[in-house]
């Protein structure tokens, strides 16, 4: 069983590395078909379960889905460790079930988990309560799944732009760090020191952000060249949130969790968005 994760997560590295439609650490999404996006999925599985029905990817061949921050939180175990790794495991098997279709971005739970360094979520720190979890599951085997789980993380995509000019990351680099971000981190291979803090690295910028007015939204719109930016990271206890003229924030770990169902092959205005996100309770 051990070896069977470690060659999933193997198999997810190597499909992450060969889309056919990545660009360095970009996702390059086509001018055709449709795309689904989502917010912070933390451990719920049963938001994961609504997604993957909804999206039904298997008879929408150009529908795209980006999914993003799925470890820590949800389930636990009878000790207080968090399972969420095993979600992890589920969505790497879905993005190799369709590996031109699935998009796992990286959030900043990511980058924590593969510096190892501290982050808090509910009182807790999750790194340690996710890992006390693998170790009374996996045993002795655990340090080599948590190294290969690390490789996994580091593989994935910091972004996804659509031709129809909308732009998907976990967050953005925050006001102050805005001069600080190189935008040439989507072209080149990733680095460590591209996602620690001290720098701050334009990979943690990418993952971390808060505080993003509308002056760095323009700017960061036009770096890119997108007019709207779908963003996670911030806590939305409604599931969703329109900040600023071209931002949507999606959450999906709660009751109240949003996606976003649009087209590829038309523009859309901010409002015209907000009019395509779709309650996950909706969902059977």
């Amino acid at each position: 069983m051990p070896q069977t994760i470690i060659e999933l997560l193997k198999n997810g590295i190597k499909a992450n590395y060969e889309s056919t439609l990545r660009r360095g650490n970009l996702i390059e999404l086509p001018s055709k078909g449709s795309l689904i996006i989502t917010g912070d999925l933390h451990g719920h599985r049963r938001n994961f379960e609504r997604i993957v029905s909804f999206a039904d990817l298997a008879n929408n061949p150009d529908r795209h889905l980006v999914l993003q921050e799925i470890i820590h939180g949800g389930p636990e175990d009878s000790q207080g460790g968090c399972l969420s790794y095993q979600l992890l495991f589920e969505a790497v098997r879905y993005k190799l079930d369709f590996p031109e279709q699935v998009h796992i971005i990286m959030g900043n739970h990511d980058t924590a988990f593969i510096l190892d360094t501290e982050v808090m979520k509910d009182g807790k720190e999750m790194n340690r309560a996710m890992i006390q979890a693998m170790d009374r599951e996996y045993k002795e085997a655990t340090p080599d799944i948590v190294t290969t789980m690390k490789e996994y993380l580091f593989s994935q995509p910091l972004a996804v732009r659509s031709e129809n000019r909308i732009w998907i990351s976990h967050s953005l680099p925050a006001d102050r760090f805005a001069d600080k971000f190189d935008p040439g981190i989507l072209e080149r291979p990733l680095q460590l020191e591209d996602i620690i803090r001290p720098g701050p690295g334009s990979g943690y910028l990418l993952t971390w952000g808060r505080n993003l007015g509308q002056e760095l939204l323009d700017k960061m719109a036009k770096l890119f060249d997108v007019d709207i930016f779908v963003l996670g990271h911030q806590q939305q206890d409604q599931g969703w949130r329109k900040a600023g003229n071209n931002l949507i924030i999606l959450a999906c770990n709660h009751n109240h969790g949003h996606i976003l169902s649009i087209s590829l092959e038309k523009n859309y205005n901010i409002e015209q968005l907000v009019d395509c996100l779709i309650p996950l309770a909706s969902i059977s």
